[in-house]
């Protein structure tokens, strides 16, 4: 069994949907909009930004995460960074993207979550009509801020209803369970969003988090999700529900030094609905391309097996039923000539 060949992974159309556009922030960018903000940065040149990427678990990651994105201060920012993530996304052939934003990260230094969220719309517009990239986003709520906050942010985000699609949970897990934001998701349910949760690797009490985002929750799909493997009856029930998992291998290897490979064979070999994507490709130093390549330099996985991951991308996005078929139809062609 042969891997996969990069030029199969580069011509592939894909789908990504597990993407925070504020991890999409690469240090060229950082710089820029630091001056353009008159902030300054701890580093001297964008060279010193990477140098400094030294994750070993989610805690290390976020304290950079959160502090870097202190640049970005107007719609143009967001705009900005929104529309770089499109550019490298065309670039790489991926063709649909569902990207994760969190406002409370900026509006609780001071800036409007319009003037986030008119950035990054008016960047998914014009990526749609320049770069032909299909966009819908998601608002993800701050786990480790209270269930209030994220109340608050939902009823602020609701005259922007006809932007976002669904809503999601990631950051800090410890302490922080699911069950802490039922009521949140159940309102966002009654406005007509679509749920899930980050469930990251190995967390305190991981398994407990996916059996209340299936019970209590009930959400669509689930962001990492490599744990359901540790427990078979909550892997039945995610395999009866058809349920997608979004999982991102290189962001597994900085965090748990695994890059998960063999677990997502698993995933495959039962019928789940596993997907691949970046997760937070400026810091993780992979975008989708790098990710299949990883999955097939160190994990052996081939054309067929990258080709079904593809597939189950697009089956489990939450585009319209004309987008999804149109989609899957261009996969289909590509796979049916490669």
């Amino acid at each position: 069994m042969s891997s996969a060949s990069n030029s199969f992974i580069a011509q592939l159309p894909k789908a990504e949907l597990h993407v925070h556009l504020e991890g999409t922030l690469e240090p060229d960018l950082l710089f820029e909009l630091a001056e353009r903000n008159g902030i300054e940065l701890p580093y001297n040149t964008p060279a010193d930004v990477v140098a400094a990427y030294d994750f070993y678990d989610l805690p290390s990651f976020l304290a950079i995460y959160y502090k870097a994105m202190q640049v970005l201060c107007t719609e143009q920012d967001f705009y900005d960074l929104a529309f770089a993530y499109f550019s490298k996304a065309a670039a790489q052939n991926v063709v649909y993207v569902e990207p994760f934003f969190d406002p409370q990260a900026h509006t609780s230094r001071g800036v409007e979550f319009g003037t986030v969220i008119d950035g990054i719309h008016r960047a998914q517009v014009d990526a749609q009509a320049q770069l032909g990239v299909t966009s819908n986003l998601i608002m993800c709520f701050l786990r480790d801020m209270s269930a209030e906050s994220a109340q608050l942010h939902l009823q602020v985000a609701e005259p922007y209803l006809d932007w976002i699609i669904g809503v999601g949970l990631d950051s800090d897990e410890k302490d922080n369970p699911p069950a802490k934001f039922a009521a949140v998701f159940k309102d966002a349910r009654a406005m007509g969003l679509k749920l899930t949760m980050h469930c990251d690797v190995n967390q305190q009490d991981i398994v407990d988090h996916m059996w209340e985002c299936l019970e209590l929750i009930d959400v669509d799909r689930i962001d990492h999700g490599i744990n359901a493997l540790d427990d078979p009856r909550l892997l039945k029930m995610i395999k009866e529900r058809g349920l997608g998992l979004t999982i991102c291998p290189i962001s597994n290897r900085f965090v748990v030094q695994n890059l998960t490979g063999e677990e997502i064979r698993q995933f495959l070999q039962v019928g789940i609905k596993a997907t691949v994507n970046s997760d937070d490709p400026a810091y993780f130093r992979g975008y989708m391309n790098e990710n299949l390549q990883a999955l097939a330099q160190d994990a052996g996985f081939t054309n067929a097996e990258l080709g079904t991951l593809t597939r189950n991308a697009f089956e489990i996005c939450w585009a319209d039923n004309k987008t999804k078929n149109a989609l899957l139809a261009q996969l289909d062609e590509y796979l049916a000539a490669a």
